[in-house]
């Protein structure tokens, strides 16, 4: 049986910028439940894998954990830089869109402030349905290797799968890494060889960000970017593209037939994938540009191409790659292979998938399309099947542009709308549950 403490109203699975989002509206609507969240790491970093020197969010600094929601709130990312004492400096610097460096510590701040609610290193590795008599699901029990906890409703923050390609999915080896892990994986390998030759596989605003900051750090390293498109792509910045991080977007989208949804999708495809930023593709082209004239070159694409085969060795990477504009097929090796590829949505294509893993012992309680795919309410809720009682509520924080659009891919712009509506679920079952209220701070006052 599991522990009485361990018994919660609602229990948020991962403690990212999605969950940290809904622990602050909790606080700030009042929400009279008692709540814990789990967190597999040992603190909340943001993105620790990529943390780039230089590298920006690509976000507006207001579309924050908070301000969309509550512009009021003493958790914006305004009021962190004023608590730390760079307000005035942030705003002498005439950015665009703040350091990623930043963000991820404005991120930990806010963090920092509920660890009272928050359980780190304790990776949840099984969910299961708790039944009543009658069989019905009436809530979740959560396995860790901490113990049990059991909870009415769970919040699904665990951030998506990483997709690996195919031909990548079965190579195990400390010279394959994808772009979540590539800062450990790097220093790994350039501490050891300066002179490494490294991959750089994807088209993505990663990607690019990864080859100018190897060139920035490693100038002896021999860099090869690889691409399946023509060349590096200008992301769509058109504020009139813009509006599909709008919250009108949602009810545009979510209300969208099947065949409605895949042309938003295509139309829309380069605000988020596949594309980078001008500023970013400049200076990469600058950059190859001066190696040409003063005869350094180190940096290297292969445009247009494909890899046909992978194999590993003990410290290396061999890829046999086709080239349009070449007349064979290349066949090179490599001591580091940066998989820039991006993650997972839910859907039905390669790289996608049905449901994120954690959820394979809740199948039987689910509602599903016909590829076997899980539905997910407008209010992030999954779909039950009439096997679960309708408080028991499974949401999906951050996992649902297949459904929901563009502004749930990653995204922060409608991060804190989201949690919003996530809450107020929760708040509109609340008074069936007779439980102590959830206090969130007893510091009110004092930041960390």
């Amino acid at each position: 049986m599991c522990d009485k403490t361990n018994e919660y109203d609602v229990i948020g699975i991962g403690f990212g910028p999605a969950n940290i989002a809904v622990a602050i509206a909790m606080e700030e609507m009042n929400l009279p439940l008692r709540v814990k969240f789990l967190e597999s790491e040992s603190s909340c970093v943001w993105q620790k894998g990529m943390l780039i020197e230089n590298s920006d969010v690509q976000n507006h600094p207001l579309r924050d954990l908070v301000t969309p929601r509550n512009p009021r709130s003493r958790y914006s990312f305004v009021n962190y830089l004023f608590e730390n004492g760079r307000l005035f400096e942030y705003l002498n610097l005439g950015m665009t869109f703040p350091y990623r460096i930043e963000y991820a510590l404005y991120i930990s701040w806010a963090a920092s402030q509920f660890d009272h609610l928050v359980s780190y290193n304790t990776p949840v590795t099984r969910i299961e349905m708790i039944t009543d008599e009658q069989q019905r699901g009436k809530g979740y029990r959560l396995m860790t290797e901490k113990g049990e906890y059991t909870a009415r409703s769970i919040i699904v923050g665990t951030g998506r799968t990483s997709f690996i390609p195919k031909l990548f999915q079965n190579i195990i080896s400390p010279s394959l890494c994808h772009i979540s892990g590539y800062l450990e994986s790097m220093n790994a390998v350039l501490s050891a060889n300066p002179r490494a030759h490294i991959a750089v596989v994807g088209s993505s605003q990663s990607a690019v960000e990864v080859i100018l900051h190897l060139s920035d750090h490693y100038p002896d390293a021999q860099i090869t970017g690889i691409m399946r498109s023509f060349g590096y792509r200008l992301k769509d910045t058109s504020p009139f593209t813009g509006e599909v991080y709008f919250p009108e977007f949602v009810d545009l989208f979510y209300n969208a037939a099947p065949h409605e949804k895949n042309r938003l999708a295509k139309d829309l495809y380069y605000t988020n994938y596949s594309s980078v930023d001008g500023d970013v593709l400049d200076r990469l082209y600058r950059k190859i540009y001066m190696q040409k004239i003063t005869k350094s070159r180190t940096i290297h694409l292969h445009r247009a191409a494909d890899i046909l085969e992978v194999t590993a060795g003990d410290r290396e990477i061999t890829l046999q790659i086709r080239k349009m504009e070449a007349n064979e097929v290349l066949k090179e090796r490599f001591d580091l292979v940066v998989l820039a590829t991006g993650f997972k949505n839910i859907g039905s294509n390669e790289n996608e998938e049905p449901y994120p893993a954690i959820l394979q012992h809740l199948l039987t309680y689910l509602e599903r399309d016909q590829n076997g795919c899980i539905k997910v309410g407008y209010n992030y809720g999954m779909k039950m099947n009439n096997k679960t009682n309708a408080d028991a509520n499974c949401f999906l924080n951050g996992l649902c542009e297949s459904t929901h659009g563009m502004g749930d891919a990653g995204s922060f712009s409608l991060l804190s709308l989201r949690a919003k509506i996530i809450v107020e679920t929760l708040l509109s079952q609340g008074s069936k549950q007779h439980t102590t209220p959830y206090h969130v701070h007893e510091k009110a006052t004092t930041f960390q």
